[in-house]
C-alpha cells in the first residue's frame, strides 16, 4: 500500500453516512429517488457482513431498485438472486434470504460491500466518484482482521480494489477466475476475479452458474472446509 493510501485508510471510516455529501450528481440521483420513493432507503449502502470476515466480495455500485431500495447490497436485483444462494451453498451464510430483506439472513465469515457506495445513473458511476468512495473501500478492507481472500466482481470492482491497496492496475489484469497475490492491510490478501452476477451477463451466456460457483468453490477452497 502506498503512503498516500495508507494515509487515506487511517483517516477513513469503513462506512460512509447515509447521506454521504462527497459526489454532487449521485447526492442529486439519490434525492430524486427519494421524492419518488420516499418509502426505500435512498442512501449509501453499508456494507454487510461478518465483522471477522475472511472473506470479502467487492461489487460495482447499488442497483437503483436493489440496495438503494432495499438498504443491502445485492438484495432486491437479480444479481443478488445468484450471490445469496451461492454463499449459502458454499458455507458463507445461514438462515433465508428474501429479495426484500425480510428475512433472518445472515454470512459467516464473509461481507459484501460496493467499489461507490451510492446509486449511480444507469449504474454507471464515473472517475471522480469511484475516487471519491474509495477510502471507505480502503479502509473496510483494513478493518477486517482476518482477511484472506477477496472477490471482484466484475472489472470496474478490481481496478478499485488494485488502486485502494495502491497496487498498479496493468500488473494484475482482469480475468474471471484468474487469481492476484496482494499485499492486503493486514497481511497477504487473495484476489479472484469473477464476472459480474447481472443480468446481463447471465442472459448473454458470459457469466453461468457454474463459472459463478467455481470461482466461490475456489475461495472455499482456500479458506479451508
Amino acid at each position: 500500500m502506498t503512503r498516500r493510501s495508507a494515509a487515506a485508510v487511517k483517516d477513513a471510516v469503513p462506512e460512509p453516512p447515509r447521506n454521504c455529501p462527497l459526489c454532487p450528481r449521485l447526492v442529486q440521483y439519490r434525492a430524486e429517488n427519494a421524492r419518488q420513493n420516499p418509502d426505500w432507503f435512498n442512501g449509501a449502502a453499508p456494507s454487510f457482513g461478518d465483522a471477522n470476515a475472511r472473506l470479502l466480495v467487492v461489487g460495482l455500485a447499488p442497483g437503483r431498485t436493489g440496495a438503494n431500495r432495499t438498504g443491502r447490497p445485492f438484495t432486491g436485483d437479480w444479481a443478488g438472486d445468484l450471490l445469496y444462494p451461492t454463499l449459502a451453498k458454499y458455507g458463507f451464510s445461514t438462515g433465508t434470504f428474501d429479495p426484500d430483506g425480510n428475512d433472518d439472513l445472515a454470512l459467516e465469515e464473509a461481507m459484501i460491500t460496493n467499489a461507490v457506495r451510492c446509486v449511480p445513473p444507469q449504474n454507471k458511476p464515473i472517475g471522480e466518484e469511484m475516487t471519491n468512495c474509495r477510502p471507505f473501500l480502503a479502509a473496510r478492507m483494513a478493518a477486517l482482521p482476518r482477511l484472506e481472500v477477496m472477490i471482484a466482481l466484475g472489472r470496474v470492482a478490481h481496478e478499485n480494489v488494485l488502486k485502494a491497496l495502491g497496487e498498479r492496475v496493468a500488473a494484475h489484469p482482469f480475468a474471471h477466475g484468474a487469481e492476484h497475490a496482494l499485499p492486503g492491510p493486514n497481511g497477504a490478501v487473495t484476489m479472484i476475479d469473477s464476472y459480474h452476477c447481472s443480468r446481463y451477463n447471465t442472459n448473454t451466456g458470459r457469466l453461468t452458474e457454474g463459472m459463478f460457483h467455481e470461482v466461490f468453490e475456489r475461495a472455499r477452497e482456500m479458506l479451508g472446509r
